[in-house]
């Protein structure tokens, strides 16, 4: 989206300086470091992609969110979403190792004990150890409260057995967020299950060999198998019984914004190559992008990037601001996937046949896209939530109850 400078104008009132410099740094990595991997990850759907997260590592990166008191950057929900736009516009594979990791140092920010915090965030934060959340199950799927990992207590230890699917970063983990049932069925999920962290050396784990997948190559997304994995109490993560908060507080303050970004980064990445392609494709003495028709279609791509960016932005604003605004993050997730598949069809059905080139750039945007629908809750569970919030229903506000507890949290604009 050409500008003036870096940014979108649209998105001035939401970027400071040190937005913008982190900007032009992510777009300079993207440029110099992922761009050139890029080929090498799509032929090796089978392989997990482990240059990229050091060298993201040693910038920093995976430390965005985490306080400085534990060697984070400690910069915020902006300036996390930056960072994942902005290598997801070069390769979506890429910014979600970036995002997946933020989401379990999202719980361990919010709900571990400060020697859990001084014990694993300035590891994090240095990118000596990557994190992964492990909620979803083969039987379950995303619905928690069907989750059927038992974890017993024996002693001084807990006792977890289960298996997990579609974890991110499953491959390059070496701690793990495992979410378990603690009590016996029938108990309601908001009182039955509890968060444990989980080495990855940990006996009885294993990580299951990584498979290719639809999009994303390069990104791990694979199966836990946990036989009677013993860990200390002290891994409890939260209290016994706060599983269910741990997973959905993370889920709505860092998963659905995480997404966000990515489907931005995809769909932004769309409308450039789409409009690149259109105006060197000769046609009637011009070129495609001349006919009024093809305009017609290119402008609503535009109008839905514009959309999108505003409203992802927006939200996380909100978020660093201290304002309630899951509504606003758990819409930005639905409205950022669904006007970016849109685009994709749309992408595709401009490019006539050449989108049907197996090396064209389009073809791995399109499958990319695919992965932002399910991953924090389909289109459908977050209208669900949405049409609570339009009822006025009662619903715990993630955004406010913890954001204020985070060090980068600006003052609250409507406190007295």
């Amino acid at each position: 989206m050409p500008t003036t400078d870096a940014t979108p104008l649209a998105l001035r009132p939401y970027l400071t300086a040190d937005h913008e410099q982190l900007w032009a740094e992510a777009e300079k990595f993207a440029a110099d470091h992922v761009a050139p991997c890029v080929p090498r990850m799509e032929a090796s759907p089978h392989e997990v992609e482990r240059e990229l997260p050091q060298l993201m590592s040693e910038r920093g990166w995976f430390g965005v969110t985490i306080p400085r008191q534990y060697g984070g950057m400690g910069a915020g929900h902006v300036a996390k979403t930056v960072l994942i736009h902005r290598l997801a516009m070069v390769s979506a594979a890429t910014a979600a190792i970036l995002q997946a990791t933020l989401i379990p140092v999202g719980a361990l920010t919010h709900w571990g004990t400060v020697e859990q915090k001084q014990k694993w965030l300035p590891q994090v934060a240095d990118g000596t150890v990557l994190l992964s959340i492990a909620v979803t199950e083969p039987d379950a799927g995303g619905h928690i409260g069907g989750i059927e990992t038992v974890a017993e207590l024996a002693g001084d230890e807990w006792v977890i057995t289960g298996e997990k699917i579609h974890i991110g970063n499953s491959h390059i983990a070496g701690l793990h967020v495992v979410v378990a049932r603690t009590a016996p069925p029938g108990v309601a999920a908001s009182q039955a299950l509890t968060a444990f962290l989980v080495e990855n050396h940990s006996a009885g784990l294993t990580v299951a060999a990584h498979r290719a997948r639809l999009g994303l190559h390069g990104f791990s997304a694979g199966r836990l198998v946990l036989d009677r994995v013993r860990i200390p109490a002290a891994n409890v993560l939260g209290e016994v019984g706060q599983g269910l908060y741990v997973a959905q507080s993370s889920s709505i303050l860092y998963g659905r914004p995480n997404l966000t970004a990515v489907s931005l980064g995809i769909h932004e990445a769309l409308v450039e190559t789409t409009a690149h392609f259109l105006s060197n494709r000769p046609r009637y003495d011009g070129y495609l992008s001349d006919q009024p028709v093809v305009q017609d279609r290119l402008g609503e791509m535009q109008g839905r990037l514009q959309t999108a960016l505003t409203t992802a932005y927006s939200a996380v604003h909100l978020l660093d601001h201290r304002v309630a605004c899951d509504s606003q993050l758990i819409g930005a997730k639905h409205t950022g996937h669904h006007l970016a598949a849109l685009t994709a069809r749309d992408a595709m059905e401009l490019h006539g046949a050449h989108a049907l080139d197996a090396d064209y750039k389009l073809q791995r945007l399109f499958r990319d896209i695919q992965h932002t629908y399910p991953p924090a809750g389909t289109g459908e569970f977050q209208r669900i939530h949405l049409a609570r919030a339009a009822l006025g229903q009662d619903l715990i506000q993630w955004s406010q109850r913890l954001a204020a507890e985070a060090s980068w949290a600006r003052p609250d604009p409507t406190a007295a």
